[in-house]
């Protein structure tokens, strides 16, 4: 079993110091539009960017055991929390990776990624549908795109392919 530390240190009004217990720090507020300093991200922005970084982490690896080369990636995540909603209810984005791999294999390995991203599968099991299309990109910096638009297909953890439905034009985010 892997055992895992936090430690949180108030810092006055809404900031809060925290720590891994393995000397790495960030620090949470809330905006001041919201009564805070707007001294660190807010503590459910921080979970999605523990989902954007557990997302391109995976892929790596799912990449380096099909030996998917790519030069770049780039994901880009928003989050839906509609006025008044206690949480998120959903998460959008793009991976975008510049490789000279097909799409299919990069909807693959992101197919994949998603299935066992650890914070993507916390996402789900609290009903947080997340759904994150691919983008291949031409590997040479300033290159043209090889593929200009989001694949049509749209990936939620958890799910087989078969059963995803496509994202409307609107729920692209825009990268």
């Amino acid at each position: 079993m892997v055992s895992m530390e936090a430690h949180g240190v108030w810092e006055g009004g809404f900031r809060t110091r925290l720590d891994d217990g393995r000397g790495h720090m960030v620090t949470v507020d809330l905006p001041s539009d919201e009564d805070g300093t707007d001294a660190g991200t807010s503590s459910l922005e921080l979970m999605v960017l523990s989902l954007a970084g557990c997302i391109t982490t995976i892929f790596g690896l799912v990449a380096q055991r099909r030996k998917l080369r790519f030069v770049d990636m780039r994901v880009v995540l928003e989050a839906e929390r509609p006025k008044g909603a206690p949480t998120i209810q959903r998460v959008v984005g793009t991976l975008e990776v510049r490789t000279e791999a097909s799409s299919e294999e990069v909807e693959t390995a992101l197919r994949v990624t998603l299935r066992i991203c650890p914070v993507g599968v916390l996402f789900e099991r609290a009903h947080v549908p997340v759904q994150v299309v691919a983008r291949v990109l031409a590997p040479s910096l300033g290159s043209a795109v090889r593929e200009a638009a989001p694949s049509p297909t749209a990936f939620v953890a958890n799910e087989p392919i078969s059963s995803q439905p496509a994202l409307p034009p609107e729920a692209h985010p825009r990268g």
